[in-house]
């Protein structure tokens, strides 16, 4: 949720999240969705041991939602957006 000029700004909240939801956290200034999400797919990939805590959650491929435990591990791995 991105705040509007003059409110104050709210804490990242740990919950279940879309996939395009949370990558435009940590890339609000991406022109697309697509491309938030390919940045955070990227950063995910990278980083070799985020990928593998990831994986072995085992969520669909296909999934259009992190769990919480993911946004948990993502955060832990990549701070907060």
């Amino acid at each position: 949720m991105i705040n509007q000029p003059g409110e104050p700004v709210k804490p990242f909240e740990i919950r279940s999240y879309g996939k395009s939801e949370l990558a435009m956290l940590y890339f609000p200034d991406a022109k697309t969705k697509k491309g938030a999400m390919n940045n955070l797919n990227y950063w995910i990939d990278y980083n070799g041991e985020l990928r593998e805590k990831l994986r072995a959650q085992n969520s669909p491929p296909n999934a259009h939602r992190y769990t919480r435990r993911e946004v948990e591990l993502i955060v832990e791995y990549l701070c907060e957006p």
